[in-house]
């Protein structure tokens, strides 16, 4: 009996969170999927790891658009919706951010009450006075254009329509974070530069970030706060590969593909590692397409020249740099009263963090997680799980070789757990059961990820979500291949690929039921 079928409707490339929601959506309406895993484990960076017989959470800080049970965002129903289960624990507050040099130290948490009036409105407004107002107006646009984009996530929709339906987002779409924010003449800068402490969850400035992603993501946080799963991020992609089978999706792993068979301009299989030809009708892929055009597709004359000027074109988003420490000592102990804090050794200034990307630090921008406080019960007594992060470029790991890359990523992690030292006045090097490095070259060597990214591309004012989402069913420059990643659409976390891996699906449906 032959191992893998004659053909399948489907072949997912990559059993990551986007490829799995996508084999999801399609299985539970009656399609034949195969995913193709070149890792032993489902979740590509979704993942946790032992360290000292301790399980460690590898990637996840919070995740977005999941909402409270009785109040669900737009990923909690999608997973409710395709029988998905995973125990959500919320995340207490929104953030801390603390910027000494501006005299910043404040802490928001999520929530919007009955009279309309925003929690951190009422937080912000508590030390700056006279600002809740301003701050609320700012909220309820961002609400609306939020609202907006989560009908265009579903609905293919005019331009006339956006014009006359979405007035916030038609209004505010050409312009940036920075601006629509500015235009907000009465708000001091200081809190200006609060409500943009989540900028480095999406990887680019304020000066540059389009006012749709910034919008959305303020809502999305605020709205319905952030969550973790209690078993880790790992928890998140062993459910979603569960009803993967459920659904009749064969998952194999260890699965290498290294060609997308193509003939006359369309997909008709692909071929793995070891050697198997496997064919389709369509294919949902996780490479690049940096990757995908550029080696995968055989025979590389069936790449149109346009594919490759799109590849080249786009400009990678962000990686990763995070020290994971285990600690002895329960949080208070070390002086970590915090779940999630946002520290700026410098005045806080986005556009010179974000230069900073480039290098390899001294980086002055810095988010820390304490794990205990939103999952308790995931940490043994008298340890502590912090992990401190910064999301630099790619390209800060470019001059780095095999002989040197051990000692710099200690050189750069000593920087950072310096950094978190001295603000907390503790010496948190006294206190280290046991430590991991996750890095550029660690992301690009185990779920091989291009260049180690984890974002995908930048968002720019002229390559923003909103003519992302009109042009991709559009932007199918070999017929029955669809990218499903996250260089897709929007690549800022683990929501983003869920709805990724949403999007490819219908795309697939509609390409299906146009050619009956």
């Amino acid at each position: 009996m032959a191992f893998y079928k004659d053909k399948y409707d489907v072949i997912v490339i990559g059993g990551a969170l986007a490829g799995m929601s996508c084999a999801m959506k399609l299985a539970s309406e009656g399609k034949d999927v195969l995913i193709l895993e070149r890792h032993n484990l489902p979740g590509g960076i979704a993942t946790s790891f032992s360290r000292s017989g301790i399980e460690m959470e590898a990637t996840l800080h919070e995740m977005m658009s999941i909402g409270p049970e009785d109040d669900p965002l737009f990923i909690r129903e999608y997973l409710d919706e395709m029988g998905v289960k995973i125990n959500w624990l919320r995340v207490p507050e929104a953030y801390r951010l603390v910027s000494p040099e501006d005299g910043i130290d404040i802490t928001l948490h999520p929530g919007r009450r009955a009279d309309g009036t925003w929690v951190c409105a009422d937080e912000i407004d508590a030390v700056y006075p006279g600002t809740k107002g301003e701050i609320n107006k700012l909220l309820e646009l961002c609400l609306s254009v939020y609202n907006s984009v989560l009908y265009m996530n579903e609905h293919h929709v005019s331009k006339i329509k956006t014009l006359l339906e979405h007035e916030a987002l038609a209004k505010t779409a050409g312009y940036t974070g920075a601006e629509v924010m500015d235009s907000y003449v009465s708000l001091p800068s200081v809190v200006k530069k609060i409500l943009s402490a989540y900028w480095i969850y999406v990887g680019q400035p304020i000066s540059t970030l389009p006012f749709t992603i910034f919008a959305f993501l303020l809502t999305d946080y605020f709205k319905g706060g952030s969550f973790v799963a209690r078993g880790f991020s790992h928890e998140m992609g062993v459910a979603m590969a569960e009803r993967c089978r459920e659904l009749g999706v064969q998952y194999e792993y260890c699965q290498h593909v290294e060609k997308i068979l193509v003939k006359d301009g369309r997909v008709y299989g692909v071929r793995t590692a070891r050697g198997d030809e496997i064919h389709c009708d369509y294919i949902a892929s996780a490479p690049y397409p940096n990757v995908a055009y550029g080696e995968m597709i055989e025979p590389q004359s069936e790449v149109p020249e346009i594919a490759r000027k799109y590849a080249n074109a786009m400009p990678m988003s962000v990686s990763t740099f995070s020290v994971v420490l285990l600690l002895e000592g329960e949080p208070e102990d070390l002086n970590i009263h915090d779940y999630s804090v946002f520290s700026s050794e410098t005045a806080f200034d986005t556009d010179k963090f974000w230069a900073q990307g480039t290098t390899l630090g001294p980086w002055d921008y810095l988010t820390t997680i304490c794990l205990n406080y939103a999952n308790p019960e995931g940490v043994p007594k008298g340890m502590t799980s912090l992990s401190i992060t910064n999301l630099p470029l790619p390209e800060c790991f470019f001059g780095v070789t095999a002989d040197t890359y051990q000692e710099t990523r200690r050189r750069v992690a000593k920087q950072m757990i310096d950094q978190v030292s001295a603000r907390l006045g503790v010496n948190l090097l006294d206190y280290v059961i046991d430590i991991e490095y996750e890095t550029p070259v660690s992301v690009a060597h185990f779920p091989g990820n291009y260049r180690g990214g984890i974002y995908g591309y930048q968002h720019s004012m002229d390559n923003s979500v909103v003519g992302r989402l009109e042009d991709f069913e559009r932007d199918q420059y070999i017929k029955g291949l669809v990218g499903c990643a996250s260089h897709q659409l929007v690549g800022d976390g683990m929501a983003c690929n869920i709805n990724n891996g949403k999007i490819a699906a219908k795309a697939i449906l509609t390409w299906m039921q146009e050619a009956k």
